[in-house]
């Protein structure tokens, strides 16, 4: 039954940790001296490094974020119902 409710919840808590992990990226990148604006990898007027150096970073971050939400959620899963989910 647990697993029923986690479901739903994990999926809401992932969106929810996207819109986060987007907005420490464009904060992480403007701190680092960047524009507001990270390039895309179609942008013709920004340099193969500062495009890889923009997916790397936005990689981490986002990677980051998820673990965090995936692992919280789980515990916190975990607490309330006695069992770990999945």
């Amino acid at each position: 039954m647990s697993r029923i409710l986690y479901k739903p919840l994990g999926l809401l808590a992932g969106a929810l940790g996207g819109v986060v992990a987007g907005a420490v990226f464009k904060r992480l990148w403007a701190l680092l001296g960047h524009e507001d604006e990270a390039p895309t990898a179609t942008d013709p007027e920004r340099t193969w490094a500062e495009v890889l150096a923009a997916a790397t970073l936005q990689g981490a971050v986002f990677a980051l974020v998820k673990a965090v939400v995936e692992r919280g959620g789980a515990v916190g899963a975990r607490r309330l119902t006695g069992t770990w989910p999945g």
